[in-house]
């Protein structure tokens, strides 16, 4: 019998527990996750608005948050606010940006924006420097990097036990639940939910060089939309090739037929194997995602670590703690704004790719 690995697949936590967080938005991302996160964490969010003043009071009263501002810019002006955590729709999203900077300036010492950053790498790109000019810390939530999973696969990479990696894939049958902003956005399943596969292929392999991708309308979603079913196939001129299919109607299953829901990923390298699961379509049942790899290292035997943890609400502990460390040491947060330039850069690639019938480059995106 082997002994089990100590995988690296916890965020690291801040020194300083009490930075005075100010939450913008009180939906179901910030209710039920952040929130959560933060309260099982020790954060300290102090301050709430959101667009309806009542559902910001609503999310204060159930997570014991002393201030409710009337409006987001009472909360951005708020002298006691450190952090400035964001969660409204990402169309609202960089426009607020804008005047956290301007408000906060000299006074704001880092900010967590929702993924995506933008829905452009220009908009991004300004929101970067934007923040980088008034000194503020500017991280992106980009959660899925802090699925248990997922960051032990990575931690499995680094260390080498699976040799040069040749070919990841993720396969995603699940039904997402389209929030009422989504309609209307330039693009529905790619910067919303393919993103999360996107930038965990860069996480795991770094950004590829090309993209091939196909795309179809979902049958479910009744508003008009051009991305739906997305499959996309990333290259690497390094070697690895990566793809997956987001299959975000997955058979008639809300139409009264047996369903097979699930997320599904694998590694394979020149040394070893890892695949598993995530546990997202479970929820709200607590159902924490797999893993099992095999390497040269110990030959023919299956690794299978578990653990307690579960990507939500817990992996929102992760994207708030890398924030707080990056302004403890002074360094770029691990998830920042210029990485998430490029998983930005890349999903117009992929979007490209599948609505104009054609191979694209990251490259020519991040112009």
């Amino acid at each position: 019998m082997y002994p089990e690995p100590q995988l690296n697949y916890l965020p690291r936590l801040p020194h300083r527990k009490d930075w005075r967080i100010g939450c913008a938005g009180a939906g179901f991302i910030m209710r039920d996750c952040h929130l959560v996160a933060y309260r099982n964490a020790g954060f300290n969010p102090v301050a709430i608005a959101s667009r309806n003043p009542a559902t910001a009071r609503e999310a204060a009263d159930r997570h014991a948050i002393a201030t409710v501002h009337e409006t987001i810019d009472e909360l951005l002006a708020n002298s006691e606010v450190e952090i400035l955590d964001v969660a409204v729709p990402p169309a609202a999203q960089p426009d607020l940006i804008r005047r956290a900077v301007e408000l906060g300036r000299g006074r704001l010492r880092g900010i967590l924006a929702q993924k995506p950053l933008a829905l452009a790498v220009a908009d991004a790109k300004d929101l970067v420097a934007r923040c980088a000019d008034a000194g503020i810390m500017l991280a992106v939530n980009q959660n899925m990097r802090f699925d248990q999973s997922v960051r032990a696969a990575k931690d499995i990479l680094t260390r080498g036990w699976l040799g040069e990696p040749v070919f990841a894939s993720i396969d995603m049958r699940a039904i997402p639940h389209w929030m009422p902003w989504a309609e209307g956005l330039p693009s529905l399943s790619t910067f919303v939910m393919s993103i999360h596969h996107l930038d965990t292929f860069r996480y795991w392999l770094g950004t590829p060089d090309r993209v091939l991708a196909s795309t179809r309308p979902d049958p479910r979603t009744t508003f008009a939309h051009k991305d739906g079913i997305n499959l996309y196939i990333l290259e690497y001129d390094t070697g690895p090739r990566a793809a997956a299919w987001d299959d975000v109607w997955t058979g008639p299953t809300k139409e009264g037929v047996a369903g097979d829901i699930f997320i599904r990923w694998r590694i394979e390298g020149t040394d070893g194997l890892a695949q598993g699961t995530i546990g997202w379509p479970s929820y709200p049942a607590r159902t924490p995602s797999t893993l099992e790899f095999s390497s040269r290292q110990q030959p023919g035997y299956w690794l299978r670590p578990r653990w307690e943890e579960v990507w939500f609400p817990d992996a929102f502990v992760g994207t708030m703690a890398q924030l707080l460390c990056a302004v403890e040491d002074g360094t770029e947060p691990e998830i920042g704004g210029r990485d998430n330039v490029e998983t930005i850069a890349l999903c117009e690639a992929v979007f490209a790719a599948a609505t104009q019938h054609r191979v694209t480059t990251v490259k020519e995106f991040l112009k």
